[in-house]
């Protein structure tokens, strides 16, 4: 399961799309809209993307992790439109034999996505608006 989405994310919609006999892990990654940026409070986000390139580029990052890493499933959901405080913009299920693996698909499949597909965010704030770029603040943080 690799799209994007205009409605709110149904995770375990994605986590049944990784689920199988052969696995003994599952893990996930939810990226849900702060109430905070920049020093600033956000009231809201909205997300635009190039949908045809988006979704391919969302294909061949799954079909590579499949390849380079020992998982068995992936599934990323991405939505766009605009979202409020609380609400997952992407959702990531891996499903692996072992929980390491499923773990590390799970960030590399994170990471990738903001360096490479284009999908772009505006923060709305109080007193204005900001278009984020796509990846400085993750690249220097492990959390």
């Amino acid at each position: 399961m690799i799209s994007l989405t205009t409605e709110p994310i149904n995770h375990k919609q994605v986590i049944t799309s990784v689920e199988c006999p052969e696995a003994g892990a599952i893990a996930t990654f939810d990226g849900v809209v702060r109430n905070n940026a920049r020093g600033k409070m956000v009231t809201h986000l909205f997300y635009e993307a190039y949908d045809g390139m988006a979704l391919k580029e969302m294909q061949s990052i799954a079909k590579s992790i499949l390849k380079e890493q020992t998982i068995l499933r992936l599934a990323i959901v991405h939505r766009i439109g605009k979202l409020e405080i609380g609400e997952s913009s992407i959702f990531i299920a891996v499903s692996s034999g072992h929980r390491v693996e499923a773990f590390q698909a799970c960030r590399t499949a994170i990471d990738r996505v903001k360096e490479r597909v284009p999908i772009w965010k505006k923060e709305y704030y109080m007193d204005g608006e900001f278009w984020v770029d796509s990846y400085p603040e993750s690249s220097v943080r492990a959390d």
